[in-house]
C-alpha cells in the first residue's frame, strides 16, 4: 500500500509566510526559509510554496525566494503562483522546484495544462482547485479564492485530469482555517472520480483529522499550514498518531 504523504503548506505574501481563515484575513507566520527547512528535518513528506498574490499583483513567482528555499529542503518541492505560460516553468524548476501548482491560469487557459503535461510530463503538473458550496453544487474560484468561475468542482478535476494533471490539490474554501476537518463526504467523491493522486487541503485543526482525511476521504495527501507553523501539530508526532490508527505513513 503506498504511504499517505504530509504536506505542509507555505502561502506566501510580500515574502513572508502568511496564514488566514477561509481566504482573508491573513496573519504573519514567520519566514519561509526557516519553516521550509524545519519541516524538511521534522519529516514531511513534501512541500508546497504558494505565492498567493502573484496572480492578483500580476506578476510571476519570486524565483530567488524558491531557489533559496531548494538549498534547504531534501524533500519534493512544489511551487504556484503566477504561473501563466510554459516559460514561466523553466526558471522554476531551474531554482530547485520539482512540480508546479496551477490554479486561475489553468481556469482561464484550460490548455495550459495540456502544454505544460506535453513540455515537463504530467508527474510535473498539480492542478490546483479552490472551491465554495454553493446552491448548487461546489463552484470553483479563482485568484486566490477572489473570482467566481462558474466552473463546477467534478467537470473540472476530471477534465484537468484528462488534459494531462499528474495531481489535484483541492482546497475546500469553506474549510480552509476553520480547523474542523477536512472535506472528507466530498474528497471521497473526489477521489473516486479520478485516478490521480489527490491533496486534500482546508480544515486540519487535530491529528484525528488526518486520520479521518485518509480513512474517510481516501486522500493520498493532507496538506496544512497554520497548525504546523504554530506548533499546534508536531510532524512527528502526527505520524506516531497515524502509525498506530493504521494509517501507512514513512517515519
Amino acid at each position: 500500500m503506498l504511504t499517505k504523504r504530509i504536506i505542509p503548506c507555505l502561502d506566501i505574501k510580500d515574502g513572508r509566510t502568511v496564514k488566514g481563515v477561509n481566504f482573508v484575513d491573513l496573519l504573519d507566520a514567520g519566514d519561509p526559509v526557516e519553516l521550509a527547512a524545519a519541516y524538511a528535518q521534522q519529516g514531511a513528506d513534501e512541500l508546497v510554496f504558494l505565492d498567493i498574490s502573484a496572480t492578483n499583483e500580476k506578476r510571476k513567482t519570486f524565483s530567488s525566494l524558491v531557489k533559496k528555499i531548494a538549498s534547504h529542503v531534501n524533500i519534493p518541492f512544489t511551487v504556484g503562483g503566477g504561473i501563466s505560460t510554459v516559460d514561466d516553468v523553466a526558471p522554476l524548476l531551474e531554482a530547485g522546484a520539482d512540480k508546479v501548482s496551477i490554479n486561475s491560469s489553468a481556469v482561464n487557459n484550460p490548455g495550459l495544462i495540456d502544454q505544460l503535461a506535453k513540455t515537463f510530463g504530467s508527474q510535473f503538473v498539480v492542478l490546483a482547485i479552490d472551491a465554495k458550496q454553493v446552491d448548487n453544487g461546489w463552484e470553483i474560484h479563482s485568484h486566490g479564492g477572489k473570482i467566481p468561475t462558474g466552473k463546477k468542482l467534478f467537470s473540472w478535476a476530471k477534465e484537468g485530469q484528462e488534459r494531462g494533471a499528474g495531481e489535484i490539490l483541492f482546497t475546500s474554501m469553506d474549510h480552509d482555517g476553520t480547523k474542523r476537518g477536512f472535506a472528507n463526504d466530498l474528497l471521497k467523491k473526489l477521489n473516486d472520480l479520478v485516478h490521480i493522486p489527490v491533496i486534500a487541503s482546508g480544515g486540519a485543526g487535530a491529528p484525528f483529522h488526518f486520520a479521518e482525511v485518509f480513512t474517510l476521504g481516501n486522500a493520498d495527501a493532507a496538506l496544512a499550514a497554520s497548525v504546523f507553523h504554530f506548533g499546534e501539530i508536531k510532524i512527528p508526532e502526527l505520524k506516531l498518531f497515524l502509525k498506530n490508527h493504521q494509517v501507512p505513513v514513512r517515519l
